[in-house]
């Protein structure tokens, strides 16, 4: 089997996964689905689930390829973390989905396209990651905070909760 560009010895595997991500970037852009990104979720040396961008066809702004690939894989696997998967992106994750990634708990990502890629072709998140270092009352979008008292409600309610289902 030839070596894919970019690929070292021993890494045809993650190769074929990787070449799956960016074939789900293409076929995005060619159906008119969205954006030029795609995903999929690995476990056990297969695909369990698969994301394209779905943003402009489903109104949905967070409909992000890695989000997409992220639910898809926690619906097959019946669980909300993916510990023991790996995600394979066409891009590196955006804040948003960088956020989720975390929050996934996937053993390992691996990216093709930088932020910089994806940047020179309108995807530019940098804006994000300079507003998350301003204080939040200097930020350009106004976040204002209301009844905290009667929010920490469900919080009191969720610390005393025995059967929660902690994440």
């Amino acid at each position: 089997m030839p070596r894919a560009e970019g690929v070292s010895a021993g890494e045809p595997e993650r190769a074929v996964f990787m070449a799956e991500a960016i074939r789900l970037s293409l076929e995005s852009v060619r159906s008119g689905a969205g954006g030029p990104f795609g995903a999929v979720v690995v476990r056990g040396g297969r695909i369990v689930a698969s994301g394209c961008n779905r943003v402009t066809s489903t109104n949905d702004p967070t409909a992000h390829a890695e989000v997409v690939a992220i639910r898809a894989a926690c619906h097959a696997l019946s669980t909300f973390q993916l510990a023991g998967c790996d995600l394979y992106t066409s891009c590196e994750p955006c804040p948003m989905c960088l956020g989720a990634i975390y929050w996934a708990r996937p053993d390992n990502v691996y990216y093709a396209n930088t932020q910089r890629d994806a940047a020179e072709i309108g995807f530019d998140d940098q804006f994000i990651y300079q507003e998350l270092a301003v204080p939040i009352n200097q930020r350009r979008l106004p976040l204002r905070q209301m009844m905290r008292d009667e929010a920490l409600a469900a919080f009191a309610e969720w610390t005393a909760k025995q059967d929660k289902i902690p994440y």
